[in-house]
C-alpha cells in the first residue's frame, strides 16, 4: 500500500530538488509525446535545449534571443511571485502586459514625429501605470467586495485582448500602412525605440529592468519589513493578522507591483522586439510567467534562472517546429508539462511516501 505522510516541516532538500526533477520528467514525457507524433525524441530534445546554444549553425542568432525572450518572463514572474508568496493570486498578468503596451504606445504615437529623448522614458512610465491601473481593478474589487482576484484578473485578460484588437485596427492603426492592422513601427523611430544596448547580445532596457526587479525583489523579501509581511501572510495568515499585517494593504501592494512590472514588460516589448501594436502582439508571456514563477520556487534568483530556461524552450521550440516539423501546439504542451510536473512532485516537499501492507479489517 502506498500512502502519503505529512512531514512535520517542509523538506528543504525536496524544495530545491523538485524543479530539477520536474524538468527531468518533462524531458521524458515530452520525448514520449514527440515519439507519438512520429518524431525522433532525441533529436527533438536536442534541438530544443542544445542546438540554440551550442550548434554553430544556429547559436549566432539564438543566443541573443535568449535575453530577448527571458526579459519579459523574468519581469512579469518577479511581480507575480511577490503576490503568490502573500497568497494574492494574480492570474491576469497577460492583460496587464497588453494594457501596459497599449497605454505606453498610445502616448508615444500621440507625440509622433517629435524628436526628443523624453518620449521613451515617458512611454515607460505610462506603460507601468497602465499595467498598475489594470491590476487595481481586481485589487479594489477584492478589498471592497471580497471578489475572487483569480477570476477577475483572468477575465480581464479577454477584455484586454479585445481592446488590443480594436486599437490595432482603429485608433492606433498606422495611417500610412495601407489599411493593414497595426501601429507605426516604434522600433524604427529613434525617440521611442528600445534598441540593443550591446550589439549582438539581446540586451535592451527591458532586460536591464528585469534584473533590477530581481535585485529589488530579493532585497524586499529578505531585508525589508514589507517582505517579512509578505512571507508571513502567505505562510501563516492568522499569525500575520496578530503581527499587525493589513490584508487590504497587502493585496493592493502585491497586485499593484505585479501589474506595474507586467506593464513595463509590455512597453519594453512593443518598443523593441515586437516593434508595434498588432492583433497578435501578445504571445502568452503573462501566462508562461506563472510557470516561471513556480519553477523558480517564487525566489527572485530562481526566477531569473527559470526565465532563461523557459526562454530556451521558446527559442528551441521555434527551431524544432521549423527543422523537425513539430506542431506549435506540441511545443506549448511541452512547456505546460513543466508546471504540471512541478506541482505534482511538489507534494514531496510537504509529504513523504510510505510503503506498507494494508491492515486486515477486523
Amino acid at each position: 500500500m502506498i500512502s502519503l505522510e505529512k512531514r512535520p516541516t517542509p523538506s528543504r532538500v525536496w524544495t530545491y530538488a523538485t524543479p530539477f526533477l520536474a524538468v527531468a520528467l518533462t524531458v521524458i514525457a515530452g520525448g514520449l509525446m514527440f515519439a507519438a507524433l512520429g518524431k525522433d525524441p532525441v533529436a527533438a530534445i536536442r534541438t530544443i535545449f542544445y542546438d540554440p546554444l551550442f550548434d554553430p549553425q544556429f547559436a549566432a542568432y539564438s543566443r541573443p534571443q535568449l535575453l530577448v525572450k527571458a526579459g519579459p518572463l523574468i519581469l512579469i514572474a518577479t511581480g507575480l511571485a511577490l503576490g503568490f508568496r502573500a497568497g494574492v493570486w494574480n492570474i491576469g498578468a497577460e492583460g496587464q502586459y497588453i494594457i501596459g503596451a497599449l497605454t505606453g504606445a498610445a502616448v508615444g504615437l500621440a507625440l509622433y514625429p517629435a524628436d526628443t529623448r523624453m518620449i521613451f522614458p515617458l512611454m515607460v512610465i505610462v506603460g507601468a501605470l497602465g499595467g498598475w491601473a489594470w491590476a487595481m481593478i481586481p485589487a479594489i474589487l477584492k478589498t471592497r467586495f471580497n471578489t475572487n482576484e483569480i477570476l477577475v484578473s483572468l477575465l480581464l485578460v479577454y477584455v484586454a485582448e479585445n481592446l488590443l484588437a480594436s486599437m490595432a485596427v482603429g485608433r492606433l492603426r498606422n495611417p500610412e500602412g495601407g489599411g493593414f492592422p497595426g501601429s507605426r513601427n516604434l522600433s524604427q523611430w529613434d525617440s521611442a525605440a528600445n534598441p540593443e544596448l550591446i550589439a549582438n547580445t539581446g540586451m535592451h532596457w527591458g532586460v536591464v529592468a528585469a534584473f533590477i526587479a530581481v535585485i529589488f525583489a530579493y532585497i524586499l523579501l529578505n531585508r525589508h519589513l514589507t517582505g517579512f509581511h509578505i512571507r508571513l501572510a502567505g505562510q501563516a495568515p492568522r499569525a500575520a493578522r496578530f503581527a499587525g499585517v493589513e490584508p487590504t494593504r497587502l493585496v493592493v501592494l502585491c497586485l499593484g507591483i505585479s501589474g506595474a512590472l507586467a506593464g513595463l514588460a509590455g512597453i519594453f516589448e512593443v518598443t523593441g522586439p515586437a516593434g508595434q501594436i498588432s492583433i497578435d502582439f501578445n504571445v502568452g508571456y503573462g501566462f508562461t510567467a506563472i510557470i516561471v514563477a513556480f519553477l523558480g520556487r517564487l525566489h527572485p534568483i530562481g526566477i531569473a534562472l527559470a526565465g532563461l530556461l523557459m526562454a530556451l524552450t521558446y527559442i528551441g521550440g521555434e527551431l524544432a517546429s521549423f527543422m523537425l516539423g513539430i506542431p506549435a501546439a506540441a511545443i506549448q504542451a511541452f512547456q505546460g508539462m513543466l508546471l504540471f510536473f512541478l506541482l505534482a512532485v511538489d507534494v514531496l516537499t510537504n509529504y513523504r511516501v510510505r510503503l506498507g501492507r494494508r491492515e486486515a479489517s477486523a
